[in-house]
């Protein structure tokens, strides 16, 4: 039995480092795709930024909005 356990130990080394790697790039590749959806989401919010305060100015809110500040700090002081 002595000579078997250097075998079946070497043996089970290899099946552990190689179940080791396969999850290392298993978690590799799902950590690349939620970075990629976060970098995707990130542009999408920006883009929609970006409409809203198009938008906004095409309905004049922003001018609406610095009339209201001057009113208040008018009256204020």
């Amino acid at each position: 039995m002595s000579e078997k356990d250097p075998k079946t130990s070497q043996d089970l080394t290899v099946v552990v480092q190689t179940l080791l790697q396969q999850m290392q790039d298993k978690f590799q590749t799902m950590s690349d795709q939620i970075i990629g959806r976060i970098d995707e989401m990130s542009t999408r919010i920006d883009d929609l930024e970006k409409n809203i305060s198009e938008l906004m100015t095409q309905a004049g809110v922003e001018e609406l909005e610095d009339e209201i500040k001057v009113t208040e700090t008018s009256g204020t002081a």
